[in-house]
């Protein structure tokens, strides 16, 4: 769980709880069924009618057994027979598995808990896979969606920011802000012309790199300086990725960032070792370039070169785990000293070109200044005609997904393949169309999702969860053994200075206020009938938006998520851990239950963020958010001792290959996710147990066979309960910094003393420990 990747533009955030594209493949947007407008509920009458028929047969149902069944456990607060707490119990009796009584759950917690998990829920043709975040994140693009596609909420009094309830003015402006969404979705949503455009939009893009970089012409560092200028404008990345983020060793300056491209074809540079992915692969750039470029001679020979010169760069960017290590990865230099690495692009000319007119660049941070040189190498052995096909292809990859034409089949197939998906499926088009308005105009959108989905009671249920965290997350720094007293001092300080962010920004834009909104978007021209150029409008903004930011201090009150996002992240270089509104929402968050699954869940979440800023990555930061050496050298050993514990037991966690042979996870790359897990569970109970000894939990009806110290451990694995296709698996295991879901149950309990004393296991000390 740390932040997105620096070439998704994250600033310097480390790995998010989650990757980028899990689930559905936008990993956002949370919102319990029950919170829908009631305008919806309206219109859906006799659906309601029966839902809430069905509820009552449920908590009748769980009433009786409750009458029948022996109580293992009772507490003197009694049993909790509220709606709410019924469909919590409920949701876990489902996800169990028909045998939890009789699973060991010190040998197989994950399939004690998440047994029934997978008979509930099938994976779509379109899914790769999905987990309990995948669900939170479809009810919210429901949610979204009913906005989307209703009038605008001016009679609305569902909160204090609702449309009734604003001046009249601001009224006037919020309705504006709203007909920009409702513009950006109805273009999406209508195919008849999308697909009547066909790939015109697209060549016309291209056209374009063709014009910059004519195949014939000899080779030119003027041309390829264009052609990689052009397309960064367009937010597509080729040879290099380029962009601005936080100074790592001065977080309040903002620097430019060169970095190895995260992709250059494939989704994972091991797929280049694969012949039988590279046929396949080259076999479709034929394909779809031919389909474009019917006059063509020699189409094999040049997709051939063209997937070698990507096989070259693969080879020589960072494996992903020294890309997330700050220690190889921030290699700052003068600009005219980054230029000689690779004097065929004209860093200098391009990084200019992008950032303000009244910015001078004198110093980057170069990512891999090795890939950069082997870059220099490529650029100067590779025939111009090669190079032109290569970021022709670049833009098809980068567009594919806002066209939708024939020429392209034989990549959208060859995609789904590679994830294990149904070739020809796609998802409902609603779904894309959410996303596609999250991602452009995402704080316009949230603004109306915390209007519905998000209270001032859950802000302020959240923001006691994480500071009771921090709290215990104090008190174990003091009696950490391994840590010299100087560095404890320090940690102390540090955790006092973690800036939490929950919910919703109100600052860099204020989603609350309408006119903030309107200013922050004025400058992303939105149609109602041309999805292609909006597309390209939201992409041009989004660079914009980045590149101006090098004039500036860093803005420390941006957020590097929407708020409908199911996911959370710690940002090293500001000291802050940040927490959309969108993983508030049931079943890891609901202030109607008792604590133990809240805390269990989205406190764990909580744990975790705050451990990032003393794991692999986040110890190089200081209270400050300064990349700088502040641990002892004993202190560094002792870490390192008991990190490679983690690296080792994470290492011992496998998967089948494509050809029936183990994977093993990466333990190294995923070190800081393990280690955040660990912790955070830790931090977490502490908390919980406190807050129980104050004022009691209830139990939950139906739920008899255990503690309530165990129902806290149930409600963190139920959250990653899921399933997955064999082709997504790999894929995640060669990118991902986070373990596979049923690693991070059964490796987090074998390393939480709390767990295996509550569950009375044989073996009370954890496998691997920090904290």
């Amino acid at each position: 769980m740390a932040a997105p990747s620096r070439e998704n533009t994250q600033g310097d955030e480390t790995t998010p709880l989650l990757s980028s594209t899990e689930g559905d493949g936008h990993a956002r947007r949370p919102v319990s069924p029950w919170k829908r407008a009631g305008r919806w509920i309206a219109e859906h009458a006799t659906t309601v009618f029966m839902s809430l028929l069905i509820a009552a047969v449920i908590v009748l149902l769980v009433i009786f057994i409750i009458s029948l069944s022996p109580k293992k456990v009772k507490t003197e607060a009694g049993v909790c027979s509220t709606p709410a707490c019924v469909h919590a119990a409920s949701e876990i009796l489902y996800n169990l598995s028909p045998k939890y009584k009789t699973i060991d759950p010190c040998n197989n917690f994950e399939e004690l808990v998440c047994g029934g998990w997978g008979d509930r829920h099938d994976l779509r043709p379109d899914q790769g896979d999905a987990f309990t975040g995948t669900i939170m994140s479809e009810n919210s693009q429901t949610l979204l969606r009913h906005i989307l596609e209703a009038p605008y909420p001016e009679d609305s009094k569902h909160s204090q920011f609702s449309p009734a309830m604003l001046t009249k003015p601001n009224s006037s402006v919020d309705q504006q802000n709203f007909e920009k969404l409702k513009s950006a979705y109805d273009a999406c949503m209508d195919e008849e012309t999308i697909k009547k455009a066909g790939v015109k939009p697209l060549m016309d893009i291209i056209e374009q790199v063709i014009q910059k970089l004519p195949s014939k012409k000899s080779k030119d560092s003027d041309a390829l300086a264009s052609t990689i200028l052009y397309l960064e404008k367009l937010g597509v990345s080729s040879v290099v990725s380029l962009g601005a983020g936080a100074d790592d060793k001065d977080p309040d300056v903002v620097v430019v960032q060169a970095m190895a491209p995260w992709t250059v074809g494939l989704p994972a540079k091991d797929y280049y070792e694969d012949e039988r992915i590279l046929g396949k692969y080259q076999a479709v750039l034929s394909e779809v370039l031919g389909a474009l470029f019917p006059d063509s001679k020699d189409i094999n020979s040049t997709t051939s070169n063209v997937v070698k010169f990507e096989k070259f760069l693969a080879a020589a960017s960072p494996d992903p785990e020294d890309a997330y290590d700050v220690t190889k990865s921030y290699n700052p230099m003068s600009l005219k000293d980054a230029e000689k690495l690779t004097p065929e692009i004209r860093l200098g000319m391009v990084i200019n070109s992008l950032a303000p007119a009244d910015y001078k660049t004198n110093r980057i941070i170069v990512g891999s200044p090795k890939y950069m040189t082997k870059l220099s190498e490529a650029l100067s052995d590779t025939p111009t005609v090669i190079l032109q096909n290569f970021f022709v292809w670049k833009v098809i990859q980068a567009f594919s997904s806002v066209i939708e034409a024939d020429e392209l089949k034989p990549y959208y197939r060859f995609r789904n393949e590679l994830s294990g998906k149904d070739p020809d499926s796609t998802p409902e088009r609603w779904r894309t169309c959410v996303g596609h308005v999250d991602d452009g105009l995402g704080w316009i959108l949230s603004r109306f999702f915390v209007e519905k989905a998000f209270s001032a009671k859950a802000k302020d249920f959240g923001d006691q969860i994480v500071s009771d965290i921090k709290e215990m997350f104090i008190a174990k720094l003091k009696a950490s053994s391994w840590m010299d007293k100087s560095v404890i001092q320090l940690a102390i300080e540090k955790v006092h200075k973690i800036v939490q962010k929950i919910g919703y920004p109100t600052k860099s834009p204020d989603i609350m206020d309408p006119p903030s909104l309107k200013k922050y978007y004025k400058s992303v021209d939105i149609s109602g009938s041309n999805f292609f150029e909006n597309a390209i409008a939201m992409n041009k903004f989004a660079v914009g938006e980045q590149w101006s930011s090098l004039s500036k201090p860093v803005d420390h009150e941006e957020w590097g998520m929407t708020v409908p996002t199911v996911n959370a992240y710690y940002n090293p270089p500001g000291n802050e851990i940040v927490f959309p509104a969108g993983i508030m929402q049931f079943p890891v968050f609901d202030v109607n239950v008792p604590q133990y699954l809240s805390y269990g869940a989205f406190g764990a979440v909580s744990g975790h963020e705050l451990s990032h800023a003393f794991d692999s990555t986040g110890r190089h930061y200081d209270q400050n958010g300064n990349y700088t050496d502040w641990w002892t050298n004993s202190t560094v050993k002792a870490f390192e001792k008991k990190a490679d514990c983690f690296v080792e037991q994470y290492h011992n966690y496998t998967i089948e290959g494509s050809d029936g042979k183990l994977i093993h996870v990466n333990g190294r790359l995923t070190l800081g996710e393990n280690i955040a897990d660990a912790g955070g569970i830790t931090a977490s109970f502490s908390a919980w147990k406190k807050r129980q000894a104050e004022t009691p939990n209830k139990d939950l009806p139906g739920l008899e066979h255990f503690t309530q110290e165990q129902l806290f451990f149930v409600s963190y694995a139920n959250w990653w309960c899921g399933k997955s296709r064999k082709e997504t698996a790999i894929n995640r295991i060669y990118t991902d910094p986070h373990a596979p879901k049923w690693a991070r149950i059964l490796g987090t309990m074998s390393n939480s003393k709390d767990f295996l004393e509550s569950f009375s296991c044989p073996t009370k000390e954890p496998v691997c420990e920090l904290w």
